[in-house]
């Protein structure tokens, strides 16, 4: 309790709670924050759970804080869950603290929230750096009438045509439609050779002449894209594929304001205000480089003065607020490209990388093959030492299995050694795999498990509650395969089952924070085979691991087996047109064969467990297995391509872009 507000009188249970809170709110702010409170009275006041970053805008708070005196200043930083007050004296402001600790606010979504309020010295907070807008992008506010707007949006015949040809898609809470050419959410582009019949509906095409004929523009799309967005939904960040598209690319906004996020690679993000009525228009950086999205949240961060609602959403603590997101039709128009992109940024063009053949494999058949050669056959060769690595369950996954209803049914397809057969005994869990001595070791353990292939696992269409497919996906070798993969898993579910998927990323950096398996090894060589007996344990160095990311395996980190410098560099294995993935670097090519080194003599894929530090140095065979490593948004794709699923969640964790998806 603060010396100068404490009391001689025994606290009631509610007070003793209330003060708990307070202190722990204090604690909070301090280890996370850096934000000092004192104990004494000052003007001014830092209020917890009172911010921008938990849903409390500034119209919200600022009447709240006036009935104890005017305010000198309300400074709400940019997605935190405090702000500050500064009262013109300090008596106002210890009025404040007397009479609005532990005062409860209604928020715009309904939600009850407690505010605990405690002195500082001074208000603090980090500033963000001054941006700019990324080269090539311009906002241009009121490009259309309110008139205009009404009869775009009354123009869309959201019904599905008879014909089939164009027809509406449903895609993460989000309708859609395309005219000109449809585009694939498969591959992220479109086919060339099948223009849909019709071309741009009349109201759209003479739009586009009049922003031509002003200027606004460059050149006429052929194709364009109309999503509505229901609240609280956004788009994963993605750049519009270079080889589908000219440079071009514009995105009128109708409906409702929104924020969306463009992000530098070097990761620098830049939040934009897309007003009502709005243009958005996309050339070269901006287009060619940087990545946009919307971010799935019900209120977006904006400025609250008048006249400052288009373009960058600044720092300016004093003048941000909350805006409440409405149903949001966007016309997204582009030009389908004729010819190969030479734009300037070729290490992220597809027309210019230069990685193996995106043909490879050419067919199904070549796919089939190299699975075998470099999935199947080298995971029965490696199962005993890849499964004493394989020990520590990740937390979000078990969190997945921990909230099913008891009794479950759950299919692990893809399950590796079993590692989380046995996470909820409340289940009842059924594994299979591909390997024949994965799916010994399971039986060794007394798990239910069986031997099959992911694309057509032998069990009854609609008989589980839910799927785990843990690291398995990448393995397969074609976009079709891939997708194939997902879709067996949705058969298996009962209507409204859930899948979790894990699979490898390609961003092995994501939002300034390295993955693990980009993480310093600071392990001395003496230590290798005993950190090989917990490899999979979250946190640990993995730089002289085996790989942390296989068939089965939680932590989906590709770790490559290289004990030395230099061990495993990239190269070539014969007759083969991918690159080998060299040991802790980031990923420069999707398909990629990545080293293991089996370790020890085997017998049956099990090798001959040894702990002495020297015997780590005879070196077994290395052998290479095939991964597809999943770009941002990649994942999301493939599982929108099926009609009957619907994504509740998806995310970043270590390393792998992770789903959860419904089946309707």
């Amino acid at each position: 309790v603060d010396s100068s507000h404490q009391h001689n009188y025994k606290l009631s249970k509610t007070e003793k709670k209330f003060l708990r809170k307070q202190i722990k709110a204090r604690h909070t702010l301090l280890r996370h924050e850096g934000i000092e409170t004192v104990a004494y009275a000052t003007q001014n006041l830092v209020v917890a759970n009172g911010g921008l970053g938990n849903g409390v805008s500034r119209s919200q708070l600022l009447p709240v804080l006036e009935k104890c005196g005017p305010l000198d200043a309300l400074l709400m930083p940019p997605n935190k869950p405090y702000s500050f007050a500064r009262y013109k004296t300090t008596e106002e402001s210890k009025r404040a603290y007397v009479t609005l600790n532990g005062r409860e606010i209604v928020d715009d979504l309904g939600q009850k929230i407690i505010l605990y309020l405690n002195f500082v010295e001074k208000v603090q907070w980090k500033e963000l750096d001054p941006q700019a807008l990324p080269p090539g992008l311009k906002v241009i506010e009121e490009i259309i009438s309110f008139e205009e707007e009404k009869l775009l949006l009354e123009s869309i015949d959201w019904t599905e045509d008879t014909d089939k040809q164009n027809f509406q898609k449903s895609l993460k809470h989000r309708r859609v439609r395309h005219f000109g050419y449809e585009f694939l959410y498969e591959n992220n582009n479109v086919d060339k050779d099948k223009p849909l019949p019709g071309g741009l509906p009349d109201i759209c095409d003479s739009i586009l002449e009049k922003w031509l004929k002003e200027g606004y523009i460059r050149q006429k799309p052929d194709q364009v894209t109309i999503n509505q967005y229901e609240p609280g939904h956004g788009i994963p960040a993605h750049i519009d594929t270079h080889s589908a598209f000219e440079d071009e690319i514009v995105s009128l906004s109708l409906g409702s304001e929104i924020v969306m996020d463009f992000k530098h690679p070097d990761g620098v993000t830049v939040p934009v205000m897309l007003p009502r009525r709005s243009l958005l228009v996309m050339t070269g950086e901006s287009r060619y480089l940087w990545t946009h999205g919307i971010t799935p949240r019900k209120f977006d961060t904006v400025q609250a003065s008048v006249g400052h609602r288009s373009g960058i959403v600044t720092s300016d603590v004093g003048d941000l607020t909350l805006s409440k997101r409405g149903i949001r039709t966007s016309f997204t128009f582009r030009k389908v490209r004729q010819t190969r992109c030479n734009c300037g940024y070729p290490l992220v063009c597809d027309s210019q990388r230069k990685e193996a053949p995106p043909s490879f494999p050419e067919n199904d058949e070549e796919a089939s093959e190299l699975e075998r050669e470099h999935v199947h056959r080298v995971y029965e060769e490696i199962a005993g030492h890849f499964s004493r690595t394989r020990h520590a369950p990740w937390p979000r996954i078990v969190e997945f299995l921990m909230a099913l209803p008891s009794g479950s049914i759950v299919a692990d397809v893809g399950c590796g050694n079993g590692k989380y057969l046995g996470i909820n005994k409340e289940l009842y869990m059924i594994g299979c795999d591909r390997s024949q001595n994965l799916v010994d070791i399971c039986r060794e353990k007394c798990f239910e498990a069986f031997v099959c292939d992911a694309l057509a696992v032998p069990l009854l269409g609609g008989s589980c509650d839910a799927c785990l497919s843990i690291a398995v996906i990448h393995h397969f070798a074609t976009v079709e395969r891939r997708v194939a993969a997902v879709q067996e898993l949705v058969r298996l579910l009962r209507p409204k089952g859930k899948a979790l998927i894990y699979v490898w990323a390609m961003e092995q950096e994501y939002n300034k924070q390295k993955s693990k398996y980009l993480r310093e090894n600071r392990i001395s060589q003496g230590k290798k085979e005993e950190i090989n007996s917990d490899a999979s344990m979250p946190g640990l160095p993995v730089e002289q691991m085996p790989d942390l990311g296989s068939q089965d395996s939680a932590s989906s980190i590709p770790t490559i087996n290289g004990f030395e410098e230099g061990g495993c560099n990239s190269g070539k294995v014969t007759d083969s047109k991918l690159p080998i993935h060299t040991n802790r670097t980031s990923f420069h090519s999707q398909d990629v064969l990545v080293p293991w080194h089996l370790r020890g003599n085997s017998d049956k894929g099990k090798p001959v467990e040894t702990f002495d530090p020297a015997a780590s140095h005879d070196r077994g065979p290395v052998l290479h297995r095939y991964y597809h490593v999943f770009r941002e948004g990649e994942l999301e794709a493939a599982c929108q391509a099926l009609s009957n699923v619907h994504i509740l969640q998806s995310y970043y964790d270590q390393g792998n872009w992770c789903v959860i998806l419904q089946k309707i």
